[in-house]
C-alpha cells in the first residue's frame, strides 16, 4: 500500500542548519508537502498570479538586492503582501537578514523566518534533494535489502525460506545490511528506487531459532547502511523438480514497484546451495551487464562461431 509523507519545518531547520530569526513563533506543526521551493521574485514586484505559496520561499542575493532599492515603507508592504498568503516560511540565503521591522511583521503574521550561510543555488539544490527523498511515493514490502559490491539487492521469498540466513552470511563476507523483514521503498525518480528500514527495526535481523540480532553491535558500523538503491530483486523459492529454471540467462524477468521496473531473478533453494555466493555472483554479473558484457550472449556467440567453423 502506497504511503503519503510530510516533512516538518523543524526537521528541515535541523538538517539544513538554519538559524531561526523568529524564535518566539511555534512552528512545530508546520509541514511541507511539496518537493519544490519558490524564489518569490515576481511576488516581490507585486505579481501574485500562479503564486506557489505552499512551498518554502527562498530569498537570495538578487531578491534581497531588489528589496533594498525600495523605500522602507514599500519594502515592508511587499513583505506584508507575501505574508498574507500563509506561506510556510522564508529562508534568507548567504546569511542575509531582514531588518527588525520585517521580523516584527513576520511575527505578527505568524510566518517563520530563517537564514542560511549557503549560497542560494547550493541551498535550493540540497533542500529539493532532501524533500524529493522524504516526500517520494513509498510502499512497504517484505524482504531483506542488502548492499552487495555496491549493488542494492532485495531478497524476497516465503517466510522460513532462508532470507535472513543468506543476509547473515553476506554480512560475514563483508557486505552491508540495509533492512530486514520490512523494507520501505521510495520512488525518488523515474529510474531510481531507494530502500530503507523503518526506524524501529533498523540494523536488526530476526534469525529463526536464535532470535533478534543487532547487526551494528555484533559486526560494527561497516556492516550496515541506512539507505540504498534497489538495483535487483532475488526471489528465493523451494526447489521444484517439475519446474524449468533459467540456465543460460538470456532472458530477463522484471518486477514492478511504484511504476519502476527492477531486474528479477528466481533462485531455487535446496540443501547444499550456497545462497550468499549465489547472491554475490548475481550482483557482479548484474554490474557486468550494465558495463556492456553479457556472459550468456558471449557463450552463445562462441557456440555459433564454433558451429559455423565446423
Amino acid at each position: 500500500m502506497e504511503k503519503t509523507h510530510k516533512v516538518t519545518l523543524a526537521s528541515i531547520e535541523e538538517k539544513m542548519g538554519l538559524v531561526c530569526l523568529t524564535p518566539e513563533l511555534d512552528y512545530e506543526d508546520v509541514s511541507i508537502n511539496v518537493p519544490e521551493v519558490n524564489r518569490p521574485a515576481l511576488q516581490l514586484a507585486g505579481f501574485f498570479d500562479q503564486f506557489d505559496n505552499d512551498r518554502i520561499q527562498i530569498i537570495g542575493n538578487v531578491e534581497f538586492s531588489y528589496l533594498e532599492t525600495l523605500s522602507p515603507e514599500e519594502r515592508l508592504e511587499r513583505y506584508r503582501q507575501i505574508f498574507t498568503y500563509d506561506i510556510p516560511c522564508i529562508v534568507f540565503c548567504r546569511n542575509l537578514e531582514p531588518n527588525a521591522d520585517v521580523i516584527s511583521l513576520a511575527n505578527d503574521y505568524d510566518i517563520p523566518l530563517f537564514k542560511s550561510g549557503d549560497t542560494t543555488s547550493a541551498f535550493v539544490a540540497e533542500v529539493i534533494r532532501r524533500l524529493n527523498v522524504r516526500l517520494a511515493p513509498a510502499i512497504m514490502v517484505h524482504g531483506v535489502l542488502m548492499d552487495v559490491y555496491g549493488e542494492g539487492i532485495l531478497i524476497q521469498g516465503d517466510s522460513g525460506i532462508g532470507k535472513s540466513e543468506a543476509a547473515i552470511a553476506l554480512i560475514q563476507r563483508g557486505h552491508r545490511l540495509i533492512a530486514d523483514d520490512a523494507v520501505e521503498i521510495r520512488k525518488v525518480s523515474e529510474e531510481t528506487l531507494i530502500g530503507s528500514a523503518p526506524d524501529v527495526t533498523k540494523h536488526f535481523i530476526e534469525l529463526r531459532g536464535i532470535g533478534i540480532l543487532d547487526i551494528k553491535t555484533l559486526f560494527g558500523v561497516r556492516s550496515i547502511k541506512d539507505t540504498g538503491r534497489i538495483d535487483m530483486v532475488i526471489k528465493l523459492e523451494e526447489w521444484d523438480p517439475e519446474k524449468t529454471y533459467e540456465r543460460m540467462g538470456l532472458g530477463q524477468d522484471h518486477v514492478e514497484y511504484l511504476g519502476n521496473k527492477v531486474v528479477c531473478y528466481t533462485i531455487p533453494v535446496r540443501p547444499g546451495r550456497n545462497l550468499a555466493a549465489i547472491v554475490e555472483s548475481a550482483a557482479v554479473n548484474h554490474r557486468q551487464k550494465l558495463m556492456g558484457y553479457n556472459a550468456a550472449e558471449e557463450l552463445t556467440k562462441r557456440l555459433r562461431e564454433a558451429k559455423e567453423g565446423v
